[in-house]
């Protein structure tokens, strides 16, 4: 049974985990160093811990206690309780859905356990903004795809606002990250997966066309600015487009993930 703390100041040292949780430079380089990562939102630690991540500790107001009550009784970690005010000048903004928790993370997992039995895996190469790479993770859950993996300087799925966009699909969904980029998709074809990737590139055909009779596939998305690395384009045994109306020719790489997961899904 986890330790209830009640918390006085803003300034206990046992808060450390949550500092400054809008400073993404520093947690990264914070949650890196300690092994650590935050869920925020009572669904989201729960999932989290459901999913077998251990908690460090837990952070939350009085009243989030009774509704999380079944989740701290799993646990051996301690959950400070502190007024909501407290709360916010601990983490730097307003914690509304009232519940944080410090877990542990787990080894990187190697990329033959991740493909093992994986049938759709998501690439994404250079994302750099959390929020689209935990919008990515949650239209993958939600379509039925089996794993996503990560180039070298992809944003970290695990940050706080990763997870939360993506709604704590990152806890269930395999993921891990392509070590040698290069032959990163050369790589992935060897293994018996069809490379398709998203582009606007001349000989691109709608994304229908190209998931069409393709058994294991691995589709390919670019960065936010720039799309697909030259590289990554053309290595990609096809190249698919989502047709637009006249007057746009793209979208935000997180719709663009939920349309083709679509597509991909029904092929």
């Amino acid at each position: 049974m986890t330790e209830v703390v009640t918390i006085t100041s803003a300034d206990d040292p046992r808060l450390a985990d949550y500092r400054d949780l809008r400073d993404v430079q520093l947690r990264e380089n914070l949650e890196a160093e300690h092994g650590l990562f935050l869920a925020e939102g009572e669904k989201v630690v729960r999932r989290a811990i459901e999913a077998g991540f251990t908690a460090r500790s837990f952070l939350m107001a009085p009243r989030w206690l009774d509704g999380l009550a079944d989740v701290l009784e799993r646990s051996d970690a301690p959950v400070y309780v502190l007024p909501e005010a407290m709360a916010e000048e601990v983490t730097g903004f307003h914690v509304h859905r009232g519940a944080l928790a410090s877990l542990h993370r787990r080894p990187l997992a190697a990329l033959e356990d991740v493909l093992a039995d994986a049938r759709s895996v998501l690439v994404l190469e250079d994302l750099i903004d959390h929020t689209n790479v935990g919008a990515v993770f949650r239209s993958g859950a939600a379509l039925g795809f089996d794993a996503v993996l990560l180039s070298p300087r992809c944003a970290d799925p695990l940050y706080r606002r990763a997870i939360k966009v993506g709604m704590g699909a990152i806890f269930t969904m395999p993921w891990t990250r392509v070590e040698d980029w290069h032959s990163g998709l050369t790589d992935l074809a060897a293994r018996g997966f069809t490379t398709v990737a998203l582009t606007l590139a001349p000989d691109a055909v709608p994304i229908e066309q190209a998931v069409a009779g393709v058994d294991r596939l691995a589709l390919v998305l670019g960065s936010e600015g720039h799309g697909l690395s030259q590289r990554w384009e053309t290595s990609a045994q096809r190249r698919a487009i989502i047709p637009m109306a006249a007057g746009i020719d793209s979208l935000n790489v997180a719709a663009a993930s939920a349309v083709a997961c679509y597509v991909a899904s029904h092929r």
